[in-house]
């Protein structure tokens, strides 16, 4: 009889299913056991062959058996099926820009659920809010077009591209996860003294995009008719996009975050809204708490499920669903034993659900 049992993993500490084992010995779950490719044994060749190879030939074989399996796995689909419309004379009403960032070559930064989360938005907004999937353009570090990894240059060539020829009737997307970050402001237009900051993957050499960047980019340009909704999974993103109320989610409250410097921060007439993972001054999570063995950011991952769920739900009811299901998530101790958050707190996790709106919807 397959007697199994529920076991912490010795290194995310998430809880699955295992066959039992000695008491104290090191268990990993499915997402954390690395696979193994084993050594060519001598029982796989014949005796004339055994003779012709030594352990250096065989060994050859392996990692050539090794690299072909890599070289496989790094080849998948590209998510933007025709590249070649993002600079047609056609044009939709609903368009995209979708960027998720792995930052596969900076070890120390690296994230796992980026990717999850461009492929959940995606679908949402084929499958849910009929966005034609060639006006959908993604960014990740999978793509083989160069034009589409997300590097500063593209990033914002993109964000050009979403609100460029803008007309009243179009509904427009901007969705990021990644890393985010703060610097210190010297324009006098933040209360808390802080930029607030994406990452592309090229931030080291070409510098992070602030949110006076972003403002700028994709907030001011919107007329009137026109509707931005940036969605943002990075941590210290609550005003990402600058724009002058906030509604706490957690209080139920509008908050003005007009810049003390008077700088204009509003669109041109059109509708700018913004959801963001966390306040400003938070860590967001990527977590596998929702999906065993896959990781996704727990704003997106939620926000996902909820719209896939209910028809047309209001703003309110939106946020207030998504802050009760982290609610539920941290009293279960979920995501307080992430890789992300052991890394960065060893202690109580809060993350709250942060709304900004530029104010020609008051």
């Amino acid at each position: 009889m397959d007697m199994r049992r529920s076991t912490p993993c010795s290194r995310c500490r998430q809880r699955f299913m295992a066959k039992s084992v000695t008491k104290g010995a090191d268990v990993e779950c499915p997402s954390c056991k690395p696979n193994y490719l084993p050594i060519p044994a001598d029982e796989q060749y014949s005796s004339s062959q055994q003779q012709r190879y030594g352990l250096r030939s065989r060994m050859r074989c392996f990692y050539s058996q090794v690299r072909g399996k890599v070289h496989q796995s790094t080849v998948t689909p590209s998510l933007n099926p025709d590249p070649s419309a993002f600079n047609s004379m056609k044009r939709s009403s609903k368009r995209a820009v979708l960027c998720g960032i792995t930052y596969n070559n900076l070890k120390q930064y690296r994230l796992k659920g980026t990717i999850n989360d461009v492929r959940n938005m995606r679908d949402l907004l084929i499958n849910n809010f009929g966005y034609p999937g060639h006006f959908i353009r993604v960014l990740t570090e999978e793509e083989a077009d160069p034009r589409l990894i997300p590097t500063r240059k593209n990033i914002e060539d993109s964000l050009r591209w979403l609100v460029s020829d803008s007309r009243q009737g179009d509904s427009l997307v901007f969705f990021y996860s990644g890393h985010g970050l703060r610097q210190p402001d010297f324009d006098n237009d933040e209360d808390d003294g802080f930029d607030e900051t994406i990452c592309p993957v090229d931030f080291q050499e070409a510098g992070m995009i602030v949110d006076n960047d972003l403002n700028t980019l994709i907030v001011r340009p919107l007329t009137p008719g026109v509707t931005l909704h940036a969605i943002v999974d990075a941590c210290h993103s609550g005003t990402i996009l600058d724009l002058p109320k906030v509604y706490m989610s957690k209080e139920k409250k509008w908050v003005n975050s007009s810049p003390p410097s008077g700088a204009e921060k509003r669109t041109n007439g059109g509708l700018a809204i913004s959801i963001s993972a966390c306040l400003d001054h938070q860590a967001a999570a990527d977590t596998s708490a929702f999906t065993a063995g896959k990781m996704n950011g727990a704003m997106t991952y939620i926000l996902a499920e909820i719209l896939k769920k209910l028809r047309g739900p209001t703003y309110g009811d939106l946020f207030d669903l998504i802050n009760e299901t982290l609610d539920n998530v941290n009293q279960s101790s979920c995501l307080a034993n992430t890789r992300f958050l052991r890394r960065l707190f060893n202690s109580n996790f809060s993350q709250v659900i942060y709304y900004t709106l530029n104010p020609f919807l008051v």
